[in-house]
């Protein structure tokens, strides 16, 4: 592969809803512009997007890939993004690095709840896009139809689309695209130009006039002579409509089938023309030692370049994918990793082809690279000089929704548990896992369970740990409600040295902090060197529970009396007094179970909005209020942990796949007395078969 410098680069996202046909678009882009000699297939795993054993076993993208098409002495790199929701972080991380989009829509199905999630982030990037009408060779493939459900989705946000194309046939009659630019007809790859079929001239002619219209709001010069000619030459055209597309004020829309392959080329000249390189995209923010500093794709300007993948594999080692935002890499150089404080070795610089790589000498700014081996670098870090550190603030994305607690299957599988998911969760930013402490288990998060169980195969595949999984506990914590003392006394006598200790203790809530111990002790019944032996007892006892076996906290501790024996007190005989007396004390002080309270954005179309407020009434929900959003409704409610763990599913379920939403945690509540008691039974009998066994 030639060597592209930044105005010669195009990197598009290709996104969509699942199964639109992103990876087989990708293929035909490869495929005819005479990068391979044959056209993958999906069923037969042999695209050379999904390459990953996990992709071609489910048959759906999982990760981005990253495909270099070169056409008219460009290099186009496409990001092939995963079009299952689970996987939206992939399409977040892709987007981050791209100069533009194309959404492909399904001819068939029109907009989808994937293509609105899609264009929402779309719009968060402020990147200009396309739309392409895909698979119009299929059976019930409706050309008007699917442009019309996208064009009211796009003007509730205020976007207009305007067609650049318009199809030559539909459904097995599809043969090719009339490209409005150049007023030419376009049969199969389109390859060859010809003559625009007769019973289509009038609708094209018509189209064209809409097309140059939206182009002459570009520029006040080109208005100003189509109001005076009433057209533009094919280059104003262009040039009209390059602007229109930057600014976002029109959205072009292309037509083909890429799995056979109709209406390729004239989609890639449409990238080449319409979508800017990264020295025309905006200049991007970076945090500098001085504070902020915007940087434009420029060899000449100071390195940045930012990691948006990093994928580990135990054959080829680590592969760290980059995009230069500004400045250039060489093969072999050393570059600094201020996120780190570390410096890295460029050693294996690549273009990634799916799985091939090839092997470059320098890297230009805007362009996306690969290099083999770092050590120290994760996804979202920044490359810079060190004498010039800069990092780049990743993406936001969004919090994990589907939770389960993983345990290892073999002894030899818990040694390795710790750094093989942090290994995983340093590839994927929507991953994450944490050991909660008052439930004992080890918790790993993402965005459904497709996500979770694609990374738990990848344990096992490619680190050879064994994993299993089941719906992890809630959190709770246990707490009091009122004022209460209790006294206990140990006495042990069986022979030899005696065990003596007598506590007397107040305790109270104490909303403040999560625990205090303090004493009034007056006079000599009980020596201070004793308290800290009753605080290691109550201290033990916060941490397990005093009655339902979750963690106690807003507890404050008063030691107010207690008994000594000359002989017979030690400290073990206070901590096991201390640690009675306490839980005594909690029986009598209005013992409440709290639980996790999630605030919970519910996105639904309008139509499912009844069906899910009465869902989330069943769950315990308290809807907080409501928003309309782009013919959706917003519903905010809060809602207990306990009553979310498999959400995702039934929120698919009701609304068909269009609801999704998002949930963090607010604030702890009371857990409900006839709850609560099934609980605390639960932990009861839980504690009595532990002492059978």
């Amino acid at each position: 592969m030639k060597e592209y410098t930044t105005e010669f680069l195009r990197n598009i996202a290709l996104v969509s809803h699942g199964s639109a046909g992103k990876t087989m678009l990708a293929e035909a882009f490869l495929h005819t512009t005479g990068a391979t000699t044959r056209l993958g297939k999906i069923e037969d795993g042999t695209t050379i997007s999904d390459y990953d054993e996990e992709e071609i076993r489910r048959k759906i993208s999982l990760y981005t890939g990253v495909l270099p098409v070169e056409h008219r002495d460009h290099k186009i790199n496409v990001l092939d993004a995963p079009g299952f929701t689970d996987f939206i972080g992939e399409v977040i991380s892709a987007l981050s690095v791209s100069d533009g989009a194309l959404v492909l829509v399904d001819a068939v199905s029109g907009l989808e709840v994937g293509t609105e999630i899609a264009w929402r982030h779309i719009d968060e990037f402020k990147l200009p896009r396309f739309v392409v009408i895909n698979k119009l060779d299929r059976d019930n493939a409706n050309f008007e139809k699917a442009y019309a459900s996208i064009e009211e989705f796009a003007h509730a946000g205020g976007q207009r689309l305007v067609k650049v194309q318009l199809p030559i046939g539909e459904k097995h009659d599809f043969k090719g695209v009339i490209d409005l630019i150049s007023m030419k007809a376009f049969l199969g790859d389109g390859k060859t130009a010809s003559e625009i079929p007769a019973d289509l001239q009038a609708a094209a002619k018509e189209a064209r006039g809409v097309l140059i219209e939206a182009a002459a709001e570009g520029e006040d010069s080109l208005l100003e002579k189509y109001l005076e000619n009433g057209s533009l030459s094919d280059e104003e055209l262009i040039r009209g409509l390059k602007d229109v597309v930057h600014f976002g004020a029109f959205i072009p829309v292309y037509c083909a089938a890429g799995a056979h392959e109709i209406g390729v080329l004239p989609l890639l000249n449409g990238i080449v023309d319409l979508f800017p390189s990264p020295a025309q995209s905006p200049a991007r923010v970076v945090n500098g030692k001085d504070g902020e500093e915007k940087l434009t794709a420029t060899d000449a300007g100071p390195l940045a370049a930012y990691v948006w993948k990093t994928t580990a594999d135990p054959f080829v080692g680590k592969m760290t994918y980059f995009r230069v935002l500004s400045g250039s890499v060489q093969a072999d150089a050393h570059v600094w990793n201020q996120n780190k404080n570390a410096e890295e070795r460029m050693s294996g610089l690549h273009l990634q082809r799916g799985k091939e790589q090839i092997a470059v000498k320098v890297v230009h700014a805007g362009d996306i690279a690969s290099v083999a081996k770092l050590t120290v670098s994760a996804t979202g870090d920044t490359f810079s000089d060190k004498n010039h550190p800069l990092t780049v603030t990743p993406p936001k994305f969004p919090a994990a929704l589907f939770r389960v607690a993983i345990a290892p299957k073999t002894q030899a599988d818990a040694a390795k548990i710790t750094p093989t998911l942090s290994r995983l969760c340093e590839e994927d930013m929507t991953l994450s896992w944490y050991n909660e402490r008052s439930t004992g288990e080890t918790v790993l998060q993402g965005m459904g369970d497709q996500h979770i169980d694609v990374a738990v195969h990848r344990a096992q595949t490619k680190f050879q740990v064994g994993l299993t999984t089941r719906e992890p506990k809630v959190p709770y914590r246990e707490g009091i409600t009122r004022k209460a003392s209790a006294q206990y006394r140990h006495k042990k006598q069986t022979g030899g040295a005696g065990q003596f200790g007598e506590v007397h203790l107040r305790i109270e809530p104490l909303p403040s902090a999560d625990f205090e111990f303090t004493d009034e002790l007056v006079g000599m019944n009980l020596s201070r060197s004793y308290l800290p032996a009753i605080e290691k007892g109550i201290k033990a006892t916060l941490d397990q529970g005093a009655f339902a076996g979750y963690p106690m906290s807003n507890v404050k501790v008063i030691v107010y009396d207690g008994k000594e024996h000359p002989v017979d007190s030690k400290p073990v005989a206070f901590e096991i007094a201390g640690r009675e007396a306490f839980r005594l004390a909690v029986q009598d002080a209005g013992p409440v179970l709290f639980e996790p309270i999630m605030n919970v954005r519910v996105v639904v179309p309008d139509a499912n909005m009844g069906d899910v407020m009465g869902d989330l009434n069943t769950r315990r929900g308290r809807v907080q209020g409501t928003e309309s959003e782009r013919g959706s409704t917003v519903v905010v409610a809060h809602v207990p942990l306990a009553e979310m763990l498999r959400y995702t599913s039934q929120l698919r379920s009701i609304t068909g796949g269009r609801g999704y939403y998002t949930m963090e945690l607010d604030h702890y509540d009371i857990v409900p007395s006839n709850i609560a008691a099934n609980i605390v039974e639960a932990h009861k009998k839980e504690m009595e078969a532990k002492k059978e066994e």
